[in-house]
């Protein structure tokens, strides 16, 4: 008979310890990493306020030439300032290159220092030993806090660097070398004198250019030559720690994941179909049930809407989006996410800022009769009467003729040369992909086409506006006759919901304008009012409370409150409202928020 064999109990199983523990404790490195960042923002300001104060400048030149020496980086220039700065930025985004770049600078600079002392003279001043402590702290703080930096650069950031650095040297250098030629007080100075005392005044606008006994530059000149070679630094050190571009645009099977989960998931947010934008890149949950869609828009990771898929899945596509922005030293952000989406977002970190309403009208609570309805049905009678008609379709019913011709009039009644839209716009028009997307086609009387609206799928029954587009010369109420025939009709489509534009800041006009508003309040209303003469600020609040909507508020969601500016540019040239000049552009990368039709298949 065989004998059975117990399992051994967990008191019978001998238990093996670990001993590896980590070296540095984390909370240790990231002091050690944040006191980096510190130090080289002490050394900013204290170059600024040696370039400022003669007294100071005199004093650190006087240990820079005798026999003293200076912590690292601690120079009288606008340069060496400006140096300290952008490492100090680059630092706290926690860059490998500028922990690299610094460990280099410092490292044989804090060696030399304790050499000099060990065997020279320099070990009788008692400052020389407070810079030695100083550099080797800056270098102790670097190797213990080498693990925070982990953020990678672009792989074409050494060649940028170079050329930058080469062209700006060549530039400032001679622009330099014209202006101190203009202005030299001696005589008899070889171009060789006045280009050395240039490049030395590009160091220091100390001392050191001195010995260059053939030149003698006014002091505004020694300023202007040091702030054209510190302009030359901070564009180089740019070229050098810029962030990736993120040039990952939606692969096509990437594009096939996120409409399965629009499937599923699609009725939860109006904005999710706009994740299919191809200008986006997409990082998908662990179990692939969810992702974050985002573009990469001056270093920021600017995300868009709620996540797309099941609300379980949210945190694992979250962390993998936040995981690959802190890869690559990207700021995150997200626009127009819900309350529910903004909760989530919350949990992983990030802090929120109302940004505006969405407008949702219910086809099953509307209705044009009342008096509070009275200025849209009469808008919508009267241009009835004109003899405009309205045609309602799927895109996919649409013959290819008549669609050419819907993109080339959508093309000709745009305002303006640049499509503007991006957490609320599709980007495209008439692709075979979106079949489901709903076009509203308006003509005259004549039969000319004189508007179109074209609306994206919410889920199975919903629409959202993607687009507008009018003729100027038509009839004044057109856009209000269209979206009423659309919510009249609608069911015809099995559209239950629309919805409309997005309105910023809408509760303080809403609010700013009852009885017994605050100063602070009415005051925030009179600025928005004021800057709503060159942006659609108020204008899109009045067009779209006029159905009597329900209000969905929408989110701004941060890492940091500094942050802000940055995000609000990048908002603003994702959003066509900033446009950079041309040659800023990368080559050969298509123009894909064009209004284009795409071949069929």
């Amino acid at each position: 008979m065989p004998v059975q064999q117990s399992t051994p109990t967990s008191a019978q199983v001998p238990v093996r310890h670990d001993r590896r523990r980590p070296a540095v404790p984390a909370r240790l490195r990231a002091r050690a990493a944040a006191a980096t960042v510190w130090y080289l923002r002490l050394l900013a300001v204290l170059n600024i306020a040696a370039v400022v104060s003669l007294p100071f400048r005199e004093e650190v030149h006087e240990h820079n030439g005798g026999e003293f020496f200076t912590p690292y980086l601690a120079t009288a220039g606008l340069g060496s300032a400006a140096f300290a700065v952008f490492l100090a930025v680059v630092m706290r985004r926690r860059k490998r290159a500028a922990w690299v770049f610094n460990l280099l600078l410092a490292g044989p600079l804090c060696c030399l220092y304790v050499l000099a002392l060990a065997t020279g003279t320099y070990g009788a001043h008692l400052f020389n030993w407070l810079s030695t402590a100083l550099t080797g702290l800056f270098v102790a703080a670097l190797l213990i806090g080498r693990r925070e930096f982990d953020a990678i650069g672009d792989r074409s950031n050494p060649r940028l660097a170079a050329a930058a650095g080469a062209g700006g040297l060549l530039v400032s250098g001679a622009l330099g070398t014209l202006l101190v030629s203009a202005t030299n007080r001696q005589s008899g100075a070889s171009l060789q004198d006045r280009i050395a005392y240039t490049l030395l005044r590009g160091v220091s606008v100390g001392p050191l250019a001195d010995r260059v006994d053939a030149v003698s530059a006014p002091h505004w000149v020694d300023i202007v030559v040091n702030v054209l070679m510190a302009a030359t630094v901070l564009l180089v050190l740019y070229a050098c720690f810029r962030a990736p571009r993120g040039r990952a645009l939606l692969a096509a099977e990437d594009e096939e994941r996120l409409r399965t989960l629009l499937e599923l998931h699609g009725e939860r947010d109006s904005l999710g179909y706009f994740a299919l934008r191809r200008d986006k890149a997409a990082r998908f949950s662990p179990s692939g049930k969810a992702a974050v869609t985002y573009r990469v828009v001056s270093g920021v990771s600017l995300a868009s809407g709620d996540p797309i898929g099941d609300p379980e899945a949210w945190p694992g596509a979250i962390d993998a989006w936040l995981a690959e922005a802190r890869r690559h030293a990207w700021t995150p952000a997200v626009m127009g996410a819900s309350e529910e989406a903004g909760t989530v977002y919350a949990r992983h970190g990030l802090d929120a800022l109302e940004l505006g309403d969405e407008a949702i009208v219910e086809l099953a609570d509307f209705t044009l009769e009342g008096r509070a309805m009275r200025v849209v049905r009469q808008a919508h009678n009267r241009v009835r009467r004109a003899g405009y008609t309205v045609r309602v379709r799927r895109h996919a019913d649409i013959p290819e003729a008549e669609m050419a011709l819907l993109v080339d009039r959508a093309d000709h009644w745009r305002d303006g040369a640049t499509e503007r839209g991006f957490s609320m716009a599709l980007g495209r028009l008439g692709d075979p992909a979106d079949g489901r997307c709903v076009m509203l086609e308006c003509r005259d009387a004549t039969g000319e086409p004189r508007a179109l609206l074209s609306f994206v799928p919410w889920g199975g029954h919903g629409l959202s506006l993607d687009l507008m587009r009018r003729d100027r010369a038509c009839e004044n109420g057109l856009m209000e006759y269209m979206v009423v025939e659309l919510l009249l009709r609608a069911g015809e489509l099995g559209v239950r919901r629309v919805s409309l534009n997005f309105a910023m800041f809408r509760s303080v006009f809403e609010r700013g304008s009852r009885l017994g508003a605050g100063p602070v309040l009415r005051l925030w209303r009179s600025v928005l009012t004021f800057f709503s003469r060159w942006w659609q600020i108020e204008s899109l609040y009045r067009a779209n409370a006029k159905y009597r909507p329900l209000w969905e508020p929408r989110f701004l969601l941060f890492a940091k409150s500094s942050d802000i500016p940055r995000i609000g540019l990048a908002s603003a040239r994702a959003e066509g409202f900033l446009t950079p000049p041309g040659f800023l552009t990368r080559p050969g990368l298509p123009s894909l928020t064009r209004l284009r039709r795409a071949p069929r298949a």
